[in-house]
C-alpha cells in the first residue's frame, strides 16, 4: 500500500516510521533541513517503546513527484491544514483516503473544501513526540494510538485496509463506532491541557494537583463539552468526568505540543484549539469565558511568533 505522510514532525515521523518499518511503501512530504536529513541520513526515532531507524527514506517537498497514493496521513499543525490540502491535490485520486491525525476538529471540513468530501475521513492520534533535531524524532510519552473512520461511520474496505496496516506496524489502532465523537473527545481533552498548560507554563502534573489550575482545567473541559453537544456531537453524559480521569492518568511530566510551541516562541495551534472554541461559541451564542481568557491571554505572543 502506498502511503504519503504529509508532515514529518513528531506525529508524522513516528507513525510514518512505524509503517515504513512494517513494509508499507511510505513517502514523507517534508521541507527544509528536515527534508535534507531524511533524504541523506534517514529517520531516527528515540521512543519509550523502543528506538528505531528507517533508512533509506523516501521524502520530497513536491507531491507531484509522488503521484496518486492509497492514503494521505495529514500530520501538519492545525493552521497548516488548508494550505496542505491544496498542495496534496496531485496525490489524491478517486480511491485515495485522506486522514487527519491532528488535534483539532476542523480539519475534515478544511480538507473537503479543497479535495471534495469523498476522499476525507475523520481521524486522530495520541502521542507525545517532537522533533529533537532534523530527521530525529523523540517520543517521550503516551502509548502511541491512532483512530479513524468514514465521516458517516460506514464500514469500508479502505478503512479496514488502513487498520490492518497499523496493526502490522504494531501501533494501537481503533475504528470507533462514531469517529466525530472520538475526535471531539480528544479535542475536549487537548484544548484543556494545552490551553491551561500554556498559560500556567507548567506540566500536567502540576496543573491537576493545584486547586486553582485544576478548576481551570475542569471549566475548560466543561465549556468544550457544551460546545460539542451544541454542534450535535453525541458526547456521553459523563464526557467531562471521563476527560478529567484521562488527565489524571497522564505522566506528570507531559507537556502538550501547543504548550511546547508557545513556550519556545514558535507559532502554535492556539487558533485551532482554544481559538476554535471561542469562535464556535460566538457563532452559537454560547459563553466560553475560560477559553476566551486563555485565547486572549496568549494571543499577543502568538501574533508576535507569527510576525518573526
Amino acid at each position: 500500500m502506498r502511503i504519503a505522510v504529509f508532515g514529518a514532525g513528531g506525529v508524522g515521523g513516528y507513525f510514518g516510521g512505524r509503517l515504513a518499518l512494517a513494509g508499507e511503501e511510505l513517502v514523507f512530504i517534508a521541507r527544509g533541513e528536515n527534508l535534507r536529513v531524511l533524504q541523506s541520513q534517514g529517520l531516527q526515532v528515540d521512543s519509550i517503546k523502543g528506538d528505531f531507524v528507517v533508512k533509506p527514506v523516501q521524502a520530497t517537498d513536491n507531491p507531484r513527484r509522488v503521484g496518486e497514493v492509497d492514503f494521505v496521513l495529514v500530520a501538519v499543525k492545525g493552521w497548516q491544514v488548508p494550505e496542505a490540502a491544496l498542495v496534496m491535490q496531485p496525490m489524491v485520486g478517486p480511491h485515495t483516503g485522506v486522514v487527519p491525525l491532528g488535534n483539532g476538529v476542523e480539519a475534515p471540513a478544511q480538507l473537503a473544501a479543497a479535495l471534495g468530501s469523498e476522499p476525507v475521513l475523520g481521524g486522530l492520534c495520541r502521542i507525545s513526540a517532537f522533533i529533537a533535531e532534523p530527521g530525529h524524532i523523540r517520543h517521550v510519552g503516551l502509548e502511541p494510538f491512532v483512530a479513524f473512520g468514514e465521516l458517516d461511520n460506514r464500514s469500508t474496505t479502505r478503512v479496514e485496509a488502513l487498520r490492518q496496516a497499523f496493526e502490522r506496524a504494531g501501533v494501537m489502532v481503533s475504528v470507533p463506532p462514531d469517529i466525530r465523537v472520538a475526535m471531539w473527545e480528544k479535542f475536549v481533552f487537548i484544548v484543556a491541557v494545552s490551553g491551561v498548560g500554556a498559560v500556567a507554563r507548567a506540566p500536567v502534573g502540576a496543573l491537576r494537583s493545584l486547586p486553582e489550575t485544576r478548576q481551570l482545567l475542569e471549566r475548560a473541559v466543561q465549556e468544550a463539552v457544551a460546545m460539542g453537544r451544541a454542534r450535535k456531537i453525541a458526547l456521553p453524559e459523563d464526557a467531562a468526568a471521563r476527560t478529567m480521569t484521562v488527565i489524571d492518568s497522564l505522566e506528570p511530566s507531559v507537556i502538550p505540543s501547543m504548550q511546547r510551541d508557545i513556550v519556545e516562541g514558535r507559532p502554535s495551534e492556539l487558533g485551532s484549539q482554544n481559538g476554535a472554541v471561542v469562535r464556535m461559541g460566538l457563532e452559537l451564542g454560547i459563553p466560553t469565558p475560560t477559553h476566551r481568557f486563555i485565547y486572549h491571554s496568549l494571543l499577543p505572543q502568538e501574533l508576535h511568533a507569527r510576525a518573526l
